[in-house]
């Protein structure tokens, strides 16, 4: 996001009300996400060919992210023409 973006007017999505007052804009709209989040899992698929997917989630901050990226690549792996094995594991750390 360049220092210029105004970003979008709050009043064109849903804000929780306990948020109202804290916003003045929103910069990235969650649909915007979404698509980029499965663009990130095509590309991934197609860069790991047919290779063991090993996937690792760093606990608290990434697990919707990380939810949502399994459940793109998930999708490409039953709908595509091949299946690659797909590990999942967790890890807390400290600070990051």
């Amino acid at each position: 996001i360049r220092d210029e973006e105004s970003g979008y007017n709050k009043n064109l999505f849903c804000i929780p009300k306990h948020y109202e007052e804290d916003l003045e804009t929103v910069f990235i709209p969650h649909g915007l996400i979404l698509d980029r989040t499965e663009r990130l899992a095509k590309d991934i698929m197609q860069d790991m060919g047919s290779h063991h997917i090993v996937a690792l989630c760093v606990l608290k901050g990434g697990y919707k992210f990380f939810a949502d990226l399994l459940d793109h690549i998930k999708a490409l792996n039953q709908n595509g023409d091949r299946s690659v094995p797909i590990t999942v594991d967790f890890v807390r750390i400290k600070s990051y």
